[in-house]
């Protein structure tokens, strides 16, 4: 993985880190903002644990994901591996919550193997950071 291309994202979002968490954790919470099909999204959160969704693209493709959880702390970390067709080992994503009161600050990082993969993963990441933001701005999560 050292020989990967990598990004990182942050951001400081209006919202506590339970409410972030929330949004990434809870499959109905995840739909509304991730871009996935209603119904489609699947979550097991803890290590080892599956999921799975139908992400829906601008044009109205469907695209089947799965993948699991490596790990997991409440309110503060999520390693998700995300399964890659061909490929023995999963992408793994790091989603970082730091906590301050009524705001979260965000981290995503990710190591690709090459820098087109690179590129559309970072321009995913950032599609997902500005629709979470909209979305916990909308007010509390379920």
């Amino acid at each position: 993985m050292s020989d990967g291309h990598s990004y990182t994202l942050t951001r400081t979002l209006d919202a506590p880190a339970a409410a972030v968490y929330r949004a990434w954790t809870t499959p109905d919470a995840y739909a509304r903002w991730a871009y996935a099909a209603p119904g489609s999204v699947r979550m097991d959160v803890r290590p080892g644990g599956a999921w799975q969704a139908i992400m829906v693209t601008p044009d109205g493709t469907e695209v089947p994901l799965t993948g699991s959880y490596l790990e997991v702390e409440e309110n503060r970390l999520l390693v998700v591996g995300m399964d890659v067709p061909g490929r023995a080992e999963p992408s793994v994503m790091v989603v970082e919550l730091d906590g301050d009161g009524p705001k979260t600050r965000i981290e995503l990082r990710q190591i690709c193997d090459t820098v087109e993969e690179r590129d559309m993963a970072e321009q995913g990441s950032t599609m997902l950071l500005d629709s979470l933001t909209r979305f916990l701005a909308e007010g509390p999560t379920a």
